[in-house]
């Protein structure tokens, strides 16, 4: 991939408002932040840059923080799954806004369950749990909006 399709790719991130991008290809992998503010921050994984390339100008380099800032430390490691989006839209907790959320903490849920919805171009879309567990946690808050692959809810496996 070169310089000029990653700049393809930060220009439709901004058009269709993402602010995240990944693409792995064989030995190839590239994921792609873009901050609130809407600068594009290009982060080569592992195996990132080959023997001779140099990162684009402007690109933060491989594990660099940024000035004045400290590396993040690492998440705590959790036995809870995530049910996540599985689209860009609007998060709904309840079939509608006088009716009672489909699950809280501490509902048992299968593979079936509907757990939300998420409206994306006027179309409600049932978000089944697709596991058996219990909710532990709500990650997302009832009537905004949420992006493909964020996590919505945290579910214990049973």
């Amino acid at each position: 991939m070169d310089l000029k399709e990653i700049k393809s790719i930060i220009d439709l991130m901004k058009k269709n408002s993402l602010s995240e991008f990944e693409l792995e290809e064989k030995d190839f992998k590239i994921k792609l932040k873009r901050p609130i503010a809407g600068v594009a921050a290009v982060l080569p994984a592992a195996g990132g840059l080959e023997d001779g390339e140099y990162p684009a100008q402007g690109a933060p380099q491989r594990n660099a923080a940024p000035a004045g800032q400290q590396a993040a430390p690492a998440a705590p490691v959790s036995a809870d799954a995530e049910i996540k989006s599985p689209m860009i839209g609007t998060f709904y907790r309840t079939p509608s806004p006088d009716a009672a959320p489909y699950v809280d903490i501490g509902s048992e849920v299968g593979p079936d369950t509907v757990v939300c919805i998420i409206e994306a171009m006027k179309v409600m879309n049932e978000i089944k749990a697709e596991t058996r567990g219990i909710i532990t946690a709500v990650l997302s808050e009832n009537a905004k909006p949420v992006e493909f692959g964020q996590p919505l809810f945290k579910i214990r496996p049973i």
